[in-house]
This record gives structure tokens, sequence and C-alpha cells, in this order.
């Protein structure tokens, strides 16, 4: 085991519950509403009821992308290696400041937008800013990990209406393949999380224990599985509750069987809890 069983519990455990804080952050921002379309039944015109989704608009003016669902995975994936390009510019000349502002401006612009799904938008705003300076100037481990439950649900609702299910695969399939890459390979991965752990400013988890031990999962692990489980969910309502069960199982798993002093790429492993869910779902 990486970690000890009660670290390793409250690591799984607050990934379970960032899971289930953006799926009700995700619900909140769809409605349903009732419209009666006319069908043709043996010749005969009849009006039924039907329910159409809606998406709600991301407050203070964002814009979601326009692209097509079944290549948006292509432009995500695009900028998720360029943002990795400038954290690695960023660490190799130890840009320090700018490492802070770009992390102080994305924690401010994903809680805004999670917080918008609870209460009004000057209030959701005024929230996430006093979180976000405690955050980034105190480094308090609580204020931390409550921050990270709510910031991939801000970031879920930017993606999960621009995917289907055929290109969240796809980009799990892809992220999986960098993600082992980064962490077995160039290990440029595990650099980026020892250089944030220092800055005290990490995206993702993070349990210090013990003498100037701590146990951390990466901002993507928990964000990808999120936004996989939001795509069922737009499509199969709460029955996209089983994906977030088997990533948990996915993830206690990993941790379970890793050794310590180790690092392992995640969303490999996750990403399997992702298919067997997905897969549950459609016996349901």
């Amino acid at each position: 085991m990486k970690h000890n069983f009660k670290v390793t519990l409250i690591l799984v455990t607050l990934f379970l519950l960032a899971q289930l804080t953006g799926l009700i952050v995700i619900s909140n921002y769809i409605t349903t509403q009732d419209v009666v379309k006319e069908v043709e039944v043996d010749g005969i015109k009849q009006e039924i009821i039907v329910q159409v989704q809606n998406w709600n608009e991301l407050p203070y003016g964002i814009e979601r992308p326009e692209v097509e669902e079944s290549r948006s995975y292509v432009g995500i994936a695009i900028s998720i290696l360029i943002a990795t390009s400038l954290a690695l510019l960023l660490i190799k000349f130890e840009a320090k400041l700018l490492w802070k502002i770009w992390f102080f401006l994305s924690v401010l612009f994903t809680l805004s937008i999670a917080f918008n799904a609870f209460i009004l938008q000057n209030l959701a705003i005024v929230f996430a800013l006093f979180l976000t300076i405690w955050k980034v100037f105190k480094n308090n481990v609580y204020v931390h990990n409550f921050t990270e439950l709510f910031i991939y649900g801000g970031l879920a609702v930017i993606f999960v209406p621009i995917l289907n299910i055929v290109s969240i695969f796809v980009l799990l399939f892809l992220i999986s393949l960098y993600d082992m890459y980064a962490v077995w390979k160039s290990k440029h991965m595990i650099k980026m999380a020892k250089f944030q752990a220092k800055m005290k400013l990490f995206a993702g988890l993070l349990i210090p224990y013990g003498k100037k031990k701590t146990a951390i999962l990466g901002g993507g692990d928990l964000g990808f599985p999120l936004i996989f489980t939001g795509v069922v969910f737009k499509n199969s309502g709460w029955e996209a509750l089983i994906i977030v069960l088997t990533t948990t199982i996915a993830l206690w798993l990993l941790l379970i069987k890793s050794k310590k002093n180790r690092y392992y790429p995640a969303m490999p492993f996750i990403s399997i809890g992702c298919l067997v869910g997905y897969l549950l779902t459609l016996l349901i």
C-alpha cells in the first residue's frame, strides 16, 4: 500500500465527494422542459409531450466552446498539451509568481462557476474570491481540499455539453496514454507534482501526514472521470452514479496495490472504472 490505511481512506473519500459534488453542480446547470411534439402513428397524427434538455448559460458572460460533439476531444486534447507545455516552461524557469497568478485565476474561475450552481452570481464570485485568496496565500490544507471538491464541477459544466459518449471515450484513452508516458517515461508529470507541492499550490487533493510525507491525487484524476460521468448523466440521468462508484473502487484498488515511494499514473485505472461503470449502466 502506497500510503497507510487512514490516509488512503481519506484520499478515496475526498475523491468520492468531489465526484458527487461535481455531479450535483452539473445537474443544477441542466433544466428540462416539456415540449409538445406531433407524431404520426398508423396514419393518424397525435401530439405527445417530450422532455427537452437545456443547459443553463454560464455566469459572467463566459461562453462554452462552439465545436461539434464528435470532434470536441481534439480541441480539448490540444489545449491540455499547450497548458502542460506552458506549465513545464514555468517550472523550468522557476517562474513562481506567474505560477501563482495562473493558479489563482484558475481557481477563482472554476469556483465561481461551481458556486453559481447554488447561489446568485454576485454572491458566488465573492465567496469564490474569499476562498481563493485563503487557498493561495494561507496554505490551509482543509481549505485547499474543500475547494477541490467544487473546482472540477465548475470545469465539467464547460465541457460536458460539448462532448458525446464517443468523444469522451476517445479523450479518456488519449489522456490515459499521456498519463502513462508522463509518469513512467518522460517523468515530467512527477516534476510538475513536486514543483506544485513545493509551492504549496497543488492542483488536486493533498494530504500531508507523518514526517514530511504527502499523499496527492492530481486534478486530472478528479476532473476527467467527472466529465465522463457528466456526459453519461446528461444522457441517462442519475444512473451515472454507478460510474462514481466504479471509479472510486478503481482508485481504491490502485492505492491498495501500489507500492511505497513509487509513482503511478492513475488515469488508466480510473478510465477502466469509467468503462466498467458505463457498461453497468447499459444493463439497467
